[in-house]
């Protein structure tokens, strides 16, 4: 695949698993991470907002697929309104890595697990016992929580000072700790992206798919598209590259220049199937 000014790298697998996808659109499940891959990283998690070419590529792309849905571990009705897709037709979106489901704006919410308010009561107090640096912040997922360290004087320092005690606590209360760019999240086991990516794929009756991610998390869904590959499946994984993480760059099949060259894979991916039509 040549490069267009979004694309700095690109298998041999995933040009030829692109070209498929668009053999294969209306079989097609086009699936993104939405902090990092559509919407840019931000110091405060309340001001992030989807890339302003993201609402319009996606509506294009919509109706060309079998679906566009967006995972999540934010909650699915913030990641909405965060990413201005209330009008976007035909997308699904999956908050909560799954638990959660908003389509054609009706939102569907499981009650969280009782380990996830335990944390919440106890977080405050764990991060000051363990001198937590100013700048950590608390999001509150609504069935996780995220602690940050972003705005910190040392973010890296702050998240290692951290995950021994946050580990232990996300143990006596059931959940698990999930490692982020500078972000430790406690959450429910079980709740990934590659399950919840499995799932919809399924669901769906797709033969091919594509899944854009930016960060750790995202390899649980990178793996799922290697397993549905291994079944028949044309399979291509897109990370949305930055400096925080390499390890998803090494794996991806494409790597392209953060959110805006996620948006520009988009397009051209809806630009190419209209061609073809």
């Amino acid at each position: 695949m040549a490069n267009t000014g979004h694309v700095t790298r690109s298998s041999p697998a995933g040009a030829a698993a692109l070209a498929a996808i668009k053999e294969r659109a209306a079989n097609a499940v086009i699936a993104l991470d939405f902090d990092g891959t559509i919407s840019p990283i931000v110091e405060d998690p309340a001001a992030a907002r989807a890339h302003p070419g993201a609402p319009g590529a996606l509506a294009r792309l919509a109706p060309l697929v079998n679906a566009v849905v967006i995972i999540t571990g934010r909650p699915a009705a913030l990641a909405v309104e965060y990413g201005g897709f209330a009008e976007v037709e035909g997308l699904t979106v999956l908050g909560q890595y799954g638990a959660e489901r908003w389509e054609s704006g009706v939102l569907h919410t499981p009650e969280p697990p009782p380990g996830v308010a335990e944390v919440r009561a106890k977080l405050p107090e764990v991060l000051a016992a363990a001198g937590a640096p100013d700048g950590t912040s608390i999001e509150d997922k609504g069935h996780a929580l995220a602690v940050h360290t972003r705005r910190t004087t040392e973010p890296q320092v702050a998240i290692d000072r951290l995950r021994g005690i946050l580990a232990a606590l996300a143990e006596r209360t059931g959940l698990t700790v999930e490692p982020g760019r500078y972000v430790l999240e406690l959450r429910p086991p079980g709740m990934d992206k590659g399950a919840a990516l499995r799932g919809f794929v399924a669901e769906r009756a797709a033969t091919a798919v594509l899944y854009a991610g930016d960060d750790l998390g995202d390899l649980a869904a990178y793996d799922a598209v290697e397993e549905l590959r291994a079944k028949g499946l044309a399979g291509v994984t897109v990370c949305s590259g930055s400096d925080e993480v390499a390890v998803l760059a090494e794996r991806a099949d494409v790597v392209v220049d953060g959110p805006d060259g996620v948006v520009r894979l988009l397009t051209k991916l809806a630009a190419d199937i209209q061609a073809a039509a």
